[in-house]
C-alpha cells in the first residue's frame, strides 16, 4: 500500500434493529476521523438514510456499487439489499438475523478479494442470525471458518489484553476443553499477535488457573496442576515467556495484570468480566491469529437503548482505530521480516 493511500475500513453494520448503525454513524460524523480511513459500510443507501432521518445524524455518503469503488474522503455505502425494511428498534427479529448475515457474508467477501483492508463489525444477536447456512456463535467462529489461520478471541484495551483459551462453549465443558495442545497452540497466537499486531518483541503472557485458586494444589481440582503447568513449564523452557497459573479472582485486583503484556484467561466471563469492568466504552474485541484483520466494539446490540439516540460510540471509534493500527503494525512487520537476509547483506555491505 502506497503512504499517501488511506486504508479501506470495512464495516459490516449489525443487527439494524440495535445500536450498530448508530455507533458507525456518530463515530463518521466526526469528519476528522475521515483522515484516517476510507470508511465503507455494508447495508443499503435506504437503510442507512432511514437510521440518518430516525437518530438525527446530519451526514453524507456517498453510494458505492462494490468497495473497489469506495471514494476516499467520503462515507461509502456498498448496497447489500435494495428492500427498505420497517426498522422497529430493540425488536429481535428473523429478518434483521438474515439482513446482518448479508451484511457480514459481503464484507468479509470484500475483505478476502482485498477489496477492503481491515473489517470492523458492528453488534449482532447470536440468536436470530443462525440460519441453515449460518450455524456459528459468533463472528469468530465465522471468520475462523472463511479465512486463513488459527483464531484467537482477543480484548484489547490501551496495554490491558485479555485472550481466551476457550470461547463461545458452556462453563460445564470448559475443563474438558482445555488440552495441552489447545494451550500451545493459543498461547503460540497470542505471542505472534503481540509481535506482529502490537510490536511487542519479547511479550510476557500470563496464563489464569482453570479452578478457584488454580486447584489449591489439587484440593479444588486437578487441572492446572497436571494439564497448565506442565505446559507452561514446557513453554518456558523453550523460549516463551509465559507464567502462571495465576488465581483469577485476585490477578486484576491486584494488578498483577499491568506486570504482562497479555492475560489468557481459561473461559469467557474469566476473561471478559474483569476486562469490561476495567475498560467497558473503550475496550476492543480483536481476532488475532487470523491473516486478516477484524475488530469490533466490547459491547452488544443494546436493543433497550436502540433508535434513542443514547447510544456511546466511543468502543467503536476504538474498533477503528485498533484495526488502522493493527494493520499498520502488522505490514511493518511483514516487510521487516519479508527477506532478514537479504537485508543483513545489505546491512553489512553499506
Amino acid at each position: 500500500m502506497e503512504e499517501t493511500q488511506k486504508i479501506k475500513l470495512g464495516i459490516s453494520i449489525g443487527d439494524i434493529k440495535g445500536i450498530g448503525c448508530e455507533v458507525a454513524l456518530k463515530t463518521f460524523e466526526d469528519a476528522r476521523m475521515l483522515d484516517f480511513c476510507t470508511p465503507i459500510l455494508f447495508a443499503s443507501n435506504k437503510t442507512i438514510t432511514q437510521q440518518k432521518t430516525d437518530l438525527g445524524i446530519d451526514i453524507a455518503f456517498n453510494g458505492a456499487k462494490d468497495a473497489s469503488q469506495a471514494v476516499e474522503g467520503k462515507i461509502n455505502i456498498v448496497n447489500v439489499w435494495k428492500e427498505a425494511p420497517q426498522i422497529e428498534y430493540g425488536q429481535a427479529t428473523k429478518e434483521a438475523g438474515a439482513l446482518a448475515i448479508q451484511s457480514l457474508k459481503a464484507a468479509v467477501k470484500a475483505l478476502k478479494d482485498g477489496e477492503i483492508d481491515v473489517l470492523v463489525t458492528a453488534p449482532i444477536n447470536k440468536n436470530n442470525i443462525q440460519a441453515e447456512d449460518f450455524k456459528f456463535p459468533g463472528h469468530t467462529d465465522y471468520l475462523a471458518k472463511e479465512l486463513k489461520g488459527e483464531s484467537l478471541m482477543f480484548m484489547v484495551a490501551d496495554s490491558l489484553r485479555v485472550g481466551l483459551l476457550t470461547d463461545h462453549i458452556a462453563v460445564k465443558d470448559v475443563a474438558q476443553a482445555i488440552t495441552p495442545k489447545l494451550i500451545r497452540n493459543k498461547v503460540a497466537i497470542m505471542e505472534k499477535s503481540l509481535q506482529m499486531d502490537f510490536g511487542i518483541r519479547r511479550p510476557r503472557i500470563a496464563l489464569l488457573g482453570i479452578n478457584p485458586h488454580s486447584g489449591d494444589n489439587g484440593t479444588i481440582g486437578e487441572e492446572d496442576d497436571k494439564i497448565l503447568k506442565p505446559v507452561i513449564q514446557e513453554l518456558f523452557n523453550k523460549g516463551t515467556l509465559v507464567y502462571g497459573p495465576y488465581s483469577a479472582d485476585s490477578f486484576f485486583g491486584s494488578n498483577t495484570h499491568q506486570n504482562f503484556d497479555a492475560v489468557l484467561a481459561a473461559y469467557h466471563d474469566q476473561g471478559l468480566i474483569p476486562f469490561k469492568t476495567l475498560s467497558f466504552g473503550k475496550g476492543v474485541n480483536y481476532t488475532a491469529g487470523l491473516d486478516k484483520v477484524r475488530t469490533s466494539p466490547d459491547h452488544g446490540t443494546a436493543y433497550e437503548i436502540a433508535g434513542k439516540g443514547m447510544a456511546d460510540e466511543s468502543s467503536f471509534k476504538e474498533a477503528v482505530f485498533t484495526a488502522i493500527q493493527v494493520f499498520r503494525h502488522r505490514t511493518e512487520y511483514m516487510e521487516l521480516t519479508k527477506n532478514p537476509l537479504q537485508k543483513q547483506k545489505i546491512k553489512r555491505g553499506a
